[in-house]
């Protein structure tokens, strides 16, 4: 099956906040209490806040589909629509996520490769991300994709304030 990336409409919402929900437990539900976990699916998905990120021009979703199935999705900042200012030039990807049923499959390459074109589209020069610092497999894929640490923030779950490590990669013709 050859994968399609559609953009996510408010007509959507429903659909995003229930992979979102999905993809966010089956990711981190190991390494928070369930308490934390449910206080940051409440906030992060909740319908009006993700209709008002839908709604924002700076900001674009993205499903990813093989076949018939949503495979995963894409969450894209620029300008002041981004959780803070990285570097210049520089696109967020705020959220990548695979669903387990489809991941080591190459998808999360892809849907970085999307990421990269979206920024070369807006004449970015830069694409950056969070990663939590103990998600060992996300770390050391987007460190072979060829991001480097610049920084760190801290990204509550609930009420823990965990650490995130901001990941920057230079865009370049043949990159991606």
């Amino acid at each position: 099956m050859t994968p399609l990336l559609k953009r996510i409409s408010v007509a959507d919402v429903n659909t995003l906040q229930a992979i979102s929900h999905e993809t966010f437990r089956d990711t981190f539900a190991w390494a928070n209490t369930p308490e934390d976990l449910q206080a940051h699916l409440d906030y992060a998905y909740a319908l009006p806040k993700l209709i008002t990120e839908l709604q924002n021009p700076h900001t674009t979703f993205w499903f990813l589909y093989l076949g018939d199935k949503i495979a995963g999705y894409l969450k894209l900042n620029d300008g002041n629509a981004q959780t803070e200012n990285v570097a210049p030039h520089a696109l967020e990807v705020e959220r990548i996520y695979i669903r387990t049923p489809f991941k080591r499959q190459g998808l999360g390459s892809l849907l970085l490769q999307h990421a990269a074109q979206q920024a070369r589209d807006l004449g970015e020069e830069r694409i950056w991300l969070g990663v939590w610092e103990h998600n060992e497999p996300a770390k050391n894929f987007y460190q072979k994709m060829g991001f480097h640490e610049v920084g760190a923030h801290i990204f509550p779950v609930g009420n823990d304030p965990q650490k995130d490590l901001i990941l920057l990669k230079e865009l370049t013709a043949t990159n991606f």
